[in-house]
């Protein structure tokens, strides 16, 4: 028995990374300009393949002799603008701390208040001194350690900010707690002065309005590149290029192959799923038939339900009137879900659909888009629940004549 090829786990890099092409070129023009007039928003559904691809856009930076600074941001980062800071700067030392600057071509003078050795290294020692020593607010003090930074590394030494997650990241007017405002406006001030700092997010697509709505100029400030499903021919390439590479290349049937490019949408968390259960049959025998309906009802158990389980009973009857809707797939407006639940006993209101749609958002199963439109969060979550039984006693009767 051979290693089992396919990862479906998150942020596991796949045997073979299928489509992207579109994505990959337009993260290569970014890489090109001189002055960063444009950063990078990479967003999608959850298991569409953010993280990974992210991963493979850090090579191709570094080709181009960019040096790559980032992480996840957890929602502790979002807790404050102080934390927010220590996140840029631990991973900001991590790439130049073997930069070393003699004392004597140490730039930005009057900030070398606690760095007083001759030979100081960009460590996070340095930059955190740098930090504490400006006056000002969190803004006002990372903007000045950035320009410390890009005056004292190499002078064709570019640097990409990359964070995974940034979905997490907000702003929160009660406590007087602006992070996700800090860390543009820092960016674009920096950019303003052509220092080659450039930043690219990642994350579901509740991220690109939320940084919408902290600053109206991220409009102009961000390329988004939305990554939707694969297209059969792309998860075709998926599934048939690592069992044609394993050790010993297997072959399914045609309609082995098709029925998981169908039961999967093209999703890779999807794809790489159920090619991980299927590959012990194949690897027997691969002509067989793979029991699509028992990997679906795994694939319910251990990827849908945890997700289904947070909503409340009537949550779930507005996700069922939505699963009717015929763009349930696609984007639906809160009209659409009120007019469909008029067949129900206990429709919905306007004021009532807005209301659950936005605790659903908060609950990770919705999102709104900022044309005022709504998505499920989850991919294929509409199929799930029209496998689920329904609460039919809650429909109007059908009155025939």
């Amino acid at each position: 028995m051979s290693s089992n090829p396919f990862r479906p786990g998150a942020g596991h890099p796949p045997p073979h990374l299928a489509g992207r092409v579109a994505e990959k070129a337009d993260f290569d023009k970014l890489l090109d300009q001189d002055v960063i007039l444009k950063n990078a928003v990479l967003t999608g559904l959850r298991g569409v393949g953010k993280t990974v691809l992210l991963g493979e856009f850090k090579p191709m930076a570094t080709a181009k002799d960019w040096g790559w600074v980032g992480s996840d941001l957890s929602e502790t980062v979002s807790v404050s603008e102080e934390n927010l800071a220590v996140r840029i700067l631990t991973d900001l030392a991590i790439l130049t701390s073997a930069v070393v600057v003699k004392k004597s071509d140490r730039q930005l003078p009057g900030f070398n208040a606690g760095i007083e050795n001759n030979d100081v290294t960009l460590n996070y020692n340095t930059l955190n001194a740098v930090y504490q020593n400006t006056p000002g607010l969190v803004l006002d003090k990372l903007k000045t350690v950035l320009r410390f930074v890009a005056q004292n590394i190499p002078s064709d030494m570019r640097l990409i900010f990359a964070y995974d997650e940034s979905q997490n990241l907000s702003d929160n007017a009660a406590k007087e707690e602006y992070p996700l405002s800090v860390l543009l406006d820092v960016f674009q001030a920096i950019q303003r002065e052509n220092i080659p700092f450039m930043l690219v997010l990642a994350g579901l697509p509740t991220l690109f309005p939320k940084l919408v709505e902290a600053r109206t100029y991220a409009e102009r400030m961000f390329t988004i590149l939305f990554l939707d499903s694969l297209n059969e021919p792309e998860s075709r390439e998926a599934i048939e290029i690592p069992l044609n590479n394993s050790p010993n290349p297997i072959k399914p049937t045609e309609e082995s192959i098709s029925s998981v490019c169908r039961i999967s949408g093209g999703y890779p968390y999807f794809i790489q799923f159920i090619c991980r259960e299927a590959y012990d049959i194949w690897e027997v025998d691969p002509a067989r038939s793979i029991p699509m309906q028992e990997l679906i009802q795994k694939l319910d158990t251990d990827f849908f339900a945890g997700r289904w389980s947070r909503a409340s009973d009537r949550q779930r009857e507005l996700m069922f009137v939505i699963s009717e809707l015929s763009n349930s797939h696609s984007e639906f407006s809160v009209q659409e879900i009120v007019d469909q639940s008029c067949m129900w006993i206990k429709p919905f209101s306007n004021s009532h659909v807005n209301q659950m749609l936005s605790t659903l958002g908060e609950k990770g199963l919705i999102y709104k888009n900022r044309y005022g439109k709504y998505s499920f969060a989850v991919p294929m979550l509409g199929d799930f629940i029209s496998r689920q039984p329904k609460p039919e006693e809650l429909r109007k009767p059908v009155i025939t004549s």
